[in-house]
């Protein structure tokens, strides 16, 4: 069984467009939270939203490149080549290895609304340009990947609403450490655009708190009253630690668990026996205890039920004193990346020793009570850490790295 490790990180987010840009917002607490107009005028009840920066293609791709890519694609772009840069992995490196990717992926909403309106204007098919297919497709994004940089190895989107990062971590490593891939890219991207959410919004899911929207997503708080959208995307070089070394690269972190469960139950409502289960699945995998994890991503996204059932699962594996946050206190909730991005934002927490605050944590509830939130930035060692996805459907994953 091959050792997995990662030797390359990229992001693209509410909280910054670099890893170094990233990883300042986590240390000083730094929210991505705005209130769109926009997202108010179109109709959503609220309009708070992480604000992504749309990224300037035009210097580094051709028309004929651009025309195939949504919003979810630009964004996955910009953390990949982030990522390759990181790792040390050029265009010579690409065309001579087999290399794969798999991102997570569950919408091209503006894609396939743009593109129906277009014939709905036209009554033409044929006026919808020939990037359309390819940009309304839930594979957009390792479809355009896949080709702009020249990749031979395993080529899949995962779609499993907000545990879909994690999982194209979690697949990735399975993977590789089968030995039938030596280096994956992985991560996962999220459109932000005003077509993206309404559904979400119509659910009553998000926070109303549209008069302090750095104060909106709270997780784990009391007063807590819903998620904030956001997104863009993250990306992640894994390969095996044979491969590393051939390539003389030092690795970042190493992937050493995967967990993953289905509720089984409600198609919305999350419970705690399938996110227990899921921890405790990375755990046995890893060939860990509870007490050899030093900090816990958690997946809390600022839902009164869903932040309960978490804390609650948690304590059952780790009890009260492993650290614990949410980094979605900063950026939202950033759906389907989220399980990929959170991957980076605690591993950046890894290699510089301390844990980002959970932010506008003042009163803890019944069960997040029991738990050692983190709400200041703390210092800390870390050695391993634990990252929680859930979503939609009951699907859960975790993902153990450590140093």
């Amino acid at each position: 069984m091959n050792r997995v490790v990662i030797t390359g990180m990229g992001i693209y987010s509410c909280i910054g467009t670099t890893l170094a840009e990233v990883r300042t917002s986590l240390y000083e607490g730094k929210s991505g939270i705005i209130f769109s107009p926009e997202r108010k005028e179109y109709g959503y009840r609220s309009a708070l939203t992480g604000y992504v920066p749309t990224p300037d293609l035009k210097s580094l791709l051709g028309r004929r490149e651009r025309i195939s890519m949504g919003q979810e694609s630009e964004f996955a772009y910009m953390a990949t080549r982030e990522a390759l840069a990181n790792a040390s992995i050029d265009t010579h490196y690409l065309q001579k290895n087999e290399v794969g990717i798999l991102f997570g992926n569950d919408s091209v909403a503006e894609s396939v609304i743009l593109t129906n309106d277009k014939i709905r204007e036209k009554k033409d098919t044929t006026l919808v340009g020939s990037g359309a297919v390819f940009r309304t497709m839930n594979s957009t994004v390792t479809m355009n990947l896949s080709t702009l940089f020249g990749l031979r190895g395993v080529n899949m989107s995962i779609s499993a609403a907000c545990a879909s990062g994690s999982h194209a971590v979690g697949l990735a490593y399975l993977l590789i450490q089968s030995g039938m891939q030596d280096c994956i890219i992985c991560g996962g991207a999220q459109e932000v655009n005003k077509y993206s959410m309404g559904s979400f919004d119509g659910l009553g899911v998000f926070s109303m708190r549209e008069e302090a929207p750095t104060q909106a997503s709270r997780p784990f708080d009391a007063a807590r009253d819903g998620l904030v959208p956001s997104g863009g995307a993250a990306a992640l070089v894994l390969e095996s630690y044979e491969s590393a070394m051939r390539r003389g690269v030092t690795p970042i972190a190493e992937v050493v668990g995967y967990g993953f469960s289905s509720n089984g139950g409600h198609i919305s409502t999350p419970n705690v026996d399938g996110p227990a289960q899921a921890m405790a699945r990375a755990l046995q995998n890893a060939r860990m205890q509870a007490s050899d994890i030093d900090y816990i991503n958690a997946h809390a996204t600022s839902t009164p039920i869903g932040d309960a059932n978490e804390a609650k699962a948690i304590h059952q594996i780790f009890g009260s004193q492993t650290p614990v946050s949410s980094t979605k206190a900063l950026t939202g909730h950033e759906c389907w990346m989220a399980g990929a991005s959170e991957i980076v934002y605690a591993t950046l927490m890894m290699q510089h020793n301390f844990i980002a605050p959970n932010i506008n944590f003042e009163n803890p509830d019944a069960d997040s009570q029991k738990l050692r939130i983190i709400a200041e930035t703390t210092q800390i060692s870390i050695r391993a850490f634990l990252s929680n996805s859930f979503g939609f459907g009951g699907t859960n994953s975790a993902i153990i790295v450590k140093k």
